[in-house]
């Protein structure tokens, strides 16, 4: 079978669209799929294009117009170019709107299947964009199948359009992202050893003795002196920026510690915000990464002792999904796809949007109950391993191409 995919994030671009579109294009090449990967890149000039092959994928990164019209143009273009020597069996578009349009006006157009994916911003946000409502509504009308990653996100599409809408979790690769030792030389080379970390609130208030000292704050373990809250992925305030520092803030008041952004603080506004909180929290212990491959990943969620992830909007949340294969307690906030995820107390916590208080109180209450954290994070990772494997995902998608009349058979060239 030869799948085009659409989307308008690849890696290497950040964020989770990026991730999740190049995750199941390899999951499809691994089953013996041809696939071809066409999507924009912001460096590119307007019409530029380069093809290259990435893990036995083939990717197709063009420029972006200024005039969103010229450049859905030329998306459609592409498609029709290498359908004319090499005929796609099936487009799968994995993003609502401008993608699911050009999937499902080029899959009419040449007679073949069409997949449009939901994966969170797209129908929670840009559905609501006068410029791209015609877009979403023609590819949810449209397309051959609908999917969507996340229960919330099923029944948001249905309120736009009655039609059936196929729920298909993200997947994770647990063998990848698994619990390990925490990587003591890391921890100290990003500053966030426990010593470093006394000796600061030592500098700051006597009281507190030396780095040797045995003072812990009331009701914390001393193993648990100086504990790393953690966040991974692209900080910004549809993820939080704002609750999460805030909440940072309290927790750091009664409880030396340490939070620590694996990624990157989003440019323009979102930055100066964080930088604004810096300079008006000197006592504040942030430690921001940068980019990290998601092959590094896991040697970071090592170092994590609570994992936090206050978003305001999501789909699936890739990162959420690979700290509880990696054991950690995660926090979160009842949006999108996590209420699929965690149940409260079970497998996890849940505190509500734009609540500082609550999400303060229950990393506070968690980071004294270092037990209930290591059973709440086995039990995440239980759930993972039952439901959200990459091979499920790979054979839901399969079923959907199979339910439109696509034979699933290996289409890779000897």
């Amino acid at each position: 079978m030869k799948i085009g995919l659409l989307s308008e994030k690849y890696t290497p671009d950040i964020g989770g669209l990026a991730i999740s579109t190049e995750r199941l294009a390899c999951l499809l090449s691994s089953a013996g799929h041809e696939v071809s990967v066409f999507c924009p890149r912001p460096n590119l000039l307007p019409s530029e294009k380069r093809t290259f092959p990435s893990s036995g994928i083939r990717v197709t990164r063009f420029g972006a117009h200024k005039r969103v019209d010229d450049m859905l143009v030329d998306w459609f273009e592409l498609i029709m170019d290498e359908h004319k020597h090499e005929p796609f069996d099936l487009l799968h578009a994995y993003f609502l709107t401008r993608a699911g349009f050009v999937a499902a006006y080029t899959g009419k157009y040449l007679g073949i299947p069409s997949v449009v994916s939901i994966r969170g911003n797209d129908i929670e946000r840009a559905a609501f964009d006068p410029s791209r409502f015609s877009h979403t509504m023609y590819a949810l009308q449209n397309a051959s199948a609908v999917t969507a990653n996340a229960t919330e996100l099923v029944k948001k599409a249905k309120a736009f359009i009655d039609r059936e809408i196929i729920l298909i979790p993200n997947g994770v690769d647990a063998e990848h992202f698994k619990p390990m030792e925490k990587n003591s030389v890391l921890e100290e080379a990003l500053g966030l050893s426990k010593n470093v970390i006394l000796s600061r609130e030592a500098a700051k208030n006597p009281s507190l003795g030396t780095r040797d000292s045995s003072v812990a704050p009331k009701g914390l373990p001393q193993s648990d002196i100086a504990p790393i809250i953690g966040f991974v992925g692209e900080l910004r305030e549809k993820k939080g920026l704002k609750t999460l520092l805030s909440a940072y803030s309290l927790v750091n008041k009664k409880i030396p510690a340490a939070l620590l952004i694996v990624g990157e603080v989003r440019p323009s506004e979102d930055r100066q915000a964080f930088d604004e909180f810096r300079l008006a929290t000197p006592d504040s212990n942030i430690i921001v990464t940068g980019y990290v491959s998601p092959k590094d990943l896991p040697v970071y969620y090592s170092l994590i002792d609570v994992f936090v992830h206050p978003s305001l909007r999501d789909g699936m949340p890739n990162a959420v999904l690979e700290a509880m294969a990696c054991e950690k307690l995660v926090i979160a906030t009842p949006t999108g796809g996590v209420p699929d995820l965690l149940r409260d107390g079970v497998n996890g916590m849940l505190v509500q949007i734009n609540d500082v208080n609550g999400l303060a109180e229950k990393i506070i209450e968690v980071l004294d109950q270092p037990e209930k954290r290591q059973q709440l994070g086995r039990s995440a990772r239980e759930v993972v391993l039952s439901q959200y494997t990459l091979e499920n995902e790979l054979q839901a998608n399969l079923k959907v191409y199979q339910s439109l009349g696509v034979k699933n058979e290996s289409s890779h060239r000897t």
